[in-house]
């Protein structure tokens, strides 16, 4: 059997939010194909450093940061390979090819170009993500002030929500959820419901989101676009890779007004615990908008908040 092989891969994004994609060329492995930029961990390197010299021997351009995201797992008929993809939202240089019979810059929903690279293809879903789930909090503020909220989020940019609502009956909850649906799908926001697969079928959400108790039941992925799961521990993002979830959420990193005495578990333990998923995570928690550039450097896809996406005042960020 062969042995794995450590390659680093780089979404490089631009300002307008678009990443860019190399053609690889006649006379290399998989000619035609499109792939994020980088290559092979040589010996003695980390990955991210390994990303960029790719990059720089690539594409003429030095990276001023790389921000772990995922890591996921192909096996080709000739090797074995494990690709560590970092973002990179930040570089000197100008981009100067020299490897791809082609470059494009290219958005996850609105792909121009084919195929992609199988051990790159997944990668595409997990961009299409937002990075900031807001999470509903209606039986605690009232339906008619979390409306408020959502509305008021939806036009500065939010375009995901988690609904997940606790102290409200059965018809009060399905009635909210159909109001915050509206809302949603007049601003082409995604719709995840929490810990209620019928609720969601019947609403036409985009997702469910599984709570531990019911990430622990589950034996194989819900059939939803989207699935995501409430996780706690490394066991548990384990287990939500292992059911092919679209995502997980982390936390709590800081200790929040529902668990005042619990303490979070801090971004080092954070970073640790999400280090080499497959999967995107978001980091939950007593955080906010502010702590999006740090939670990202942590690793996180982005952030999920009860009480901070909705005291945002500026535009969301994609």
């Amino acid at each position: 059997m062969n042995k794995w092989v450590d390659v680093a891969a780089g979404v490089i994004v631009r300002a307008d939010g678009r990443f860019l994609l190399g053609r690889r060329a006649e006379g290399s492995f998989c000619p035609g194909y499109w792939e994020f930029p980088g290559g092979k961990v040589e010996a003695g390197e980390s990955p991210a450093d390994a990303l960029i010299r790719e990059l720089d021997e690539e594409l003429g351009i030095l990276a001023e940061e790389v921000r772990p995201w995922l890591v996921r797992e192909h096996e080709y008929e000739h090797a074995r390979v494990r690709l560590h993809f970092f973002e990179v939202p930040a570089w000197r240089g100008d981009i100067d090819d020299r490897v791809h019979s082609a470059l494009s810059w290219e958005r996850a929903d609105e792909l121009s170009v084919g195929p992609m690279l199988p051990a790159n293809g997944p990668i595409l879903k997990a961009l299409r993500l937002p990075r900031v789930m807001g999470i509903t909090s209606a039986g605690a503020i009232g339906a008619a002030q979390q409306l408020a909220l959502i509305d008021a989020a939806l036009a500065r940019g939010l375009r995901l929500i988690q609904i997940r609502e606790r102290g409200m009956s059965d018809s009060e909850s399905e009635g909210f959820a159909r109001e915050v649906m509206a809302r949603a799908r007049r601003a082409s926001a995604l719709v995840v419901v929490n810990g209620c697969p019928d609720l969601a079928r019947r609403l036409g959400a985009d997702g469910v989101h599984l709570t531990s108790r019911e990430l622990a039941l589950a034996t194989s992925r819900p059939g939803f676009e989207w699935v995501g799961a409430s996780c706690h521990t490394r066991a548990e993002l384990e287990h939500a890779a292992a059911i092919g979830a679209d995502y997980a959420v982390l936390g709590a990193v800081r200790s929040t007004p529902t668990h005042p005495c619990r303490p979070g578990i801090g971004w080092d333990a954070f970073s640790n615990l999400k280090r080499g998923l497959p999967l995107p995570v978001f980091a939950l928690g007593g955080l906010g908008m502010e702590d999006m550039s740090t939670a990202r450097r942590a690793g996180a896809h982005g952030v999920a908040a009860i009480r901070g996406a909705w005291r945002v005042s500026q535009p969301f960020p994609e």
